[in-house]
């Protein structure tokens, strides 16, 4: 049920915002040629984008309080006109000369393999065996479609051949690791909080600005790694370090009696990953081609966090309901049908732990203090937390695979990564 509604939902407001992220990246790039000068653009890009997310709800939520919530809307007219005014004051026009049109069929092929793939994730429990068999074929046969249009097409929106470069395809890992595991946990963090500690609205809001804060303060950090180690470090690390973070979440999850304090150390750990990872990400994949190729580079890097993303949105939907499936068929045996325990798992992961009785009779008598259910509750995360961790770790080494040996690189030279 999690996975069907609100994830789905704010998974398109990601979508949305990375949208512009794909403009505003390839800009900076174009803008800031000097490697140097780059990394100190990337660095204030990651810091205020760790300012909006950090402050950004909570400030959504003081206007509604002083106003009403259209305003939430209202208030980026002006903050609109003030971008435009600073555009049209000192940004210089870039475009790619060798680009003639739109690649529908990229866009397309590609839109229908991932919504396939999360479709089956989020319904294919509702499937008949025919119906998956079907969904998987049209998935796989869209995506092949997609590989076969960018090798025909002269002006792909994928130029496959920048994979080549190691830099970049390194890179890429850090862009599909971040969203991996740490952009599609936040929109669970909050049903854990809320859900398994019991915690309001105001505390759980609090609580998450322990998750996010550390984007705001390390991309400074992260960049003298990135100038002193190279990116062949600085990415890897970065992963390694949020990998780390979800382990500690999980160990602190299965603790006896665990409150926000157990929770503390992983979440900010996390926090402290994706401030190493992103801005050495975003400067290496666009620093690894030419400018005029950098939107193109962008393009690639944030197709990579969106696929990954509305994809573990998904799967993280998927593992929480199942791991809550798991405990409950475990604890309770043949006490509830199959159909009655998927319903129940799908109501438990919503963090709702009130009146689930209402709809499963037979749980009040099963489970009259609760426990049960919030064990299940835990389970679940639990699972979703190991998958996580896991997941990035595993990232992170295959993006210092590929990145290779360290290199000795000549002066910078313009487009050249600031390695």
């Amino acid at each position: 049920m999690v996975a069907r509604q609100g994830p789905a939902r704010t998974a398109v407001a990601f979508a949305v915002d990375d949208d512009r992220l794909t403009c505003s990246v390839a800009v900076l790039s174009h803008q800031f040629q000097d490697g140097r000068e780059r990394g100190k653009a990337f660095v204030a890009w990651s810091v205020v984008s760790g300012i909006g997310l950090g402050f950004g709800p909570a400030i959504g939520g003081l206007i509604v309080a002083l106003s009403n919530w259209q305003w939430v809307f209202l208030i980026h007219v002006p903050l609109a006109i003030l971008a435009l005014a600073f555009i049209g004051a000192g940004v210089t026009q870039s475009r790619d000369h060798n680009a003639q049109k739109l690649d529908w069929a990229g866009m397309l092929t590609l839109s229908a393999a991932v919504f396939g793939f999360s479709y089956l994730i989020t319904q294919g429990a509702d499937l008949g065996a025919s119906a998956r068999i079907g969904v998987i074929t049209a998935a796989v046969a869209a995506f092949i479609a997609f590989l076969v249009a960018e090798r025909v097409n002269p002006y792909p929106m994928f130029d496959f051949s920048v994979f080549r470069i190691r830099q970049f395809s390194g890179a890429i890992m850090g862009a599909i690791g971040m969203n991996f595991s740490y952009w599609p946990f936040i929109i669970y963090l909050p049903i854990y909080y809320s859900g398994v500690l019991g915690y309001d609205s105001t505390t759980t809001g609090l609580l998450l600005l322990v998750y996010t804060l550390p984007f705001m303060v390390m991309p400074p950090i992260a960049e003298r790694i990135r100038a002193r180690y190279q990116a062949r470090i600085a990415i890897p690390l970065g992963l390694l370090t949020l990998g780390i973070g979800f382990i500690a979440m999980w160990i602190g999850s299965g603790l006896e009696g665990a409150t926000w304090l157990t929770m503390l150390p992983g979440t900010l750990i996390a926090g402290i990953g994706i401030g190493l990872t992103n801005s050495p990400t975003t400067n290496t994949t666009t620093g690894a081609v030419s400018p005029d190729r950098a939107g193109m580079a962008s393009g690639i890097d944030i197709s990579a966090r969106l696929i990954t993303l509305a994809i573990n949105i998904a799967v993280l939907g998927l593992l929480l309901t199942q791991g809550i499936v798991s405990y409950l068929r475990t604890t309770l045996g043949a006490a509830l049908e199959p159909n009655e325990l998927q319903a129940l798992a799908e109501r438990i992961a919503t963090g709702n732990l009130h009146n689930l009785a209402q709809g499963t009779p037979k749980l009040a008598t099963l489970d009259p203090s609760g426990a049960i259910v919030h064990a299940a509750l835990v389970n679940g995360f639990s699972w979703v937390m190991l998958y996580c961790g896991i997941g990035v770790l595993a990232l992170s080494v295959i993006g210092f695979v590929i990145f290779g040996p360290k290199r000795v690189a000549p002066q910078e030279r313009g487009f050249a990564p600031a390695e």
